[in-house]
């Protein structure tokens, strides 16, 4: 059913109830790759219901990957590291997690593709990565040096020694490391400069090891991966959605409200936006895990923040909302790659907080908001960018608004707004 085009929020003077989290599509990607390049079936649980999981899943059948659903959980037949597809076009859509690996993979495994996407994909710098990739000897070009399509016309890879920049994106690295487990030899990967977002870097590593495979490192300079150990854990439950999960801390948080329980995220998570949990001890707010569930409490007005967010720029965007609720000014720094996402991200926040009244100025790599003011009713645009409009749903708390295109939540959590209504007081 086609989503409205516009959805009204009346204003809100509290939140709470209880929420079960999608699977986080960054570990529902990385698990669905793993599982289609290891040896026999993964079962794999808790698979989202969003866009870039369908993306991805689509571009695995093109590749020549089986899969198949079995009661609530999808059976991923692997491949054991040969591809049955040596030639192939790939439409990605708006698909990064999708996009940025299967460039690498496709690069390793040997072969001719062409890997595009939308409008929005095609604005996506990749350059970093498909230079990488060229440098050692795995043909593979990019439009214009830096954007998508790309074009790979590989041998595949034995040993081979990489250089890589992390300064736009952790998912080169990150697809570096995952394609590394097509290698005859063994795989060394160098970055080059600053590296960005770095959980993510550490989530990877983290599922290459629930998948058999060991990184040897050194801090993030410098990885390595030896052959031959990629192998299929049988079963695998994608735990939920992080990033999602800080619209309900948020909501939770807001004087008045709460408390909120989210369901479906483990205290020793390897998703770096888990610790958001921080972001709201330090602007009022108290969440812990009770049992099974990770519960936010009001304590007392929002104070405003002075944090760099390198690590966690996604939620950066909900604390940027909530500073508008903060009596003075905040300073979010560490968001430059916020720019190179699905949408201009950080210039986005700062024109539409001033729709709202809230004066807020975006730089090259921070945002200030002075917040405090009282917010005016408007229409934010969203930009065809899921978590602009999941971030901004939490100005209904001080204000009447309509987000428009509202269904571009369905990249990642297409039951958001039902969601969001459940909670109302």
């Amino acid at each position: 059913m086609d989503s409205p085009p516009e959805l009204f929020l009346p204003r809100q003077i509290s939140f709470r109830g209880s929420v079960q989290l999608p699977g986080s599509k960054s570990i529902a990607n990385r698990a669905l790759l793993l599982s289609a390049l290891a040896q026999g079936d993964t079962l794999l649980f808790h698979l989202p219901d969003a866009d870039d999981t369908r993306v991805l899943l689509q571009a695995l059948t093109v590749l020549g990957i089986e899969w198949s659903r079995e009661g609530d959980a999808l059976c991923v037949r692997g491949c054991a590291g040969e591809l049955p597809r040596r030639e192939a076009f790939l439409d990605l859509e708006n698909a990064g997690t999708a996009f940025r690996p299967l460039v690498a993979i496709l690069a390793f495994a040997g072969g001719y593709y062409t890997l595009t996407g939308n409008e929005q994909m095609q604005r996506r710098p990749v350059g970093d990565l498909t230079r990488a990739l060229s440098a050692a000897g795995l043909g593979c070009s990019a439009r214009d040096g830096n954007f998508p399509p790309v074009a790979i016309d590989s041998p595949g890879a034995g040993s081979r020694k990489f250089a890589v920049k992390g300064e736009v994106s952790s998912q080169f690295i990150s697809a570096l490391l995952m394609a590394s487990v097509l290698a005859s030899g063994t795989i060394e990967i160098r970055t080059v400069g600053p590296v960005v977002s770095k959980p993510y870097i550490e989530l990877t590593i983290s599922m290459l090891a629930d998948f058999g495979v060991r990184v040897e490192r050194q801090g993030y300079e410098l990885f390595r991966i030896e052959p031959g150990q990629l192998r299929s854990p049988g079963s695998y439950r994608v735990e939920g959605d992080a990033t999602a999960a800080t619209y309900f801390l948020g909501l939770g948080a807001f004087p008045g409200s709460g408390p909120i329980r989210i369901g479906g995220l483990r205290p020793d998570s390897a998703q770096g936006d888990l610790s958001f949990t921080k972001v709201i001890g330090e602007m009022g707010g108290r969440c812990a895990f009770e049992d099974d569930w990770l519960v936010v409490h009001s304590q007392k007005p929002f104070a405003p923040l002075d944090m760099d967010f390198n690590s966690m720029p996604d939620a950066a965007m909900t604390a940027a909302v909530l500073s508008a609720f903060a009596e003075g000014r905040s300073h979010l720094r560490g968001l430059a790659n916020l720019e190179l996402k699905e949408s201009r991200r950080l210039t986005n926040l700062a024109t539409e907080l001033n729709r709202l009244g809230v004066p807020a100025r975006a730089g090259v790599d921070d945002l200030t908001i002075d917040g405090g003011g009282a917010l005016h009713s408007a229409r934010i645009e969203t930009y065809r960018d899921h978590r602009m409009a999941m971030a901004f749903s939490l100005a209904s708390y001080g204000t009447d608004l309509t987000i428009l295109d509202p269904g571009c939540v369905s990249k990642t959590f297409p039951d958001y707004f039902s969601v969001f209504r459940s909670l109302l007081a």
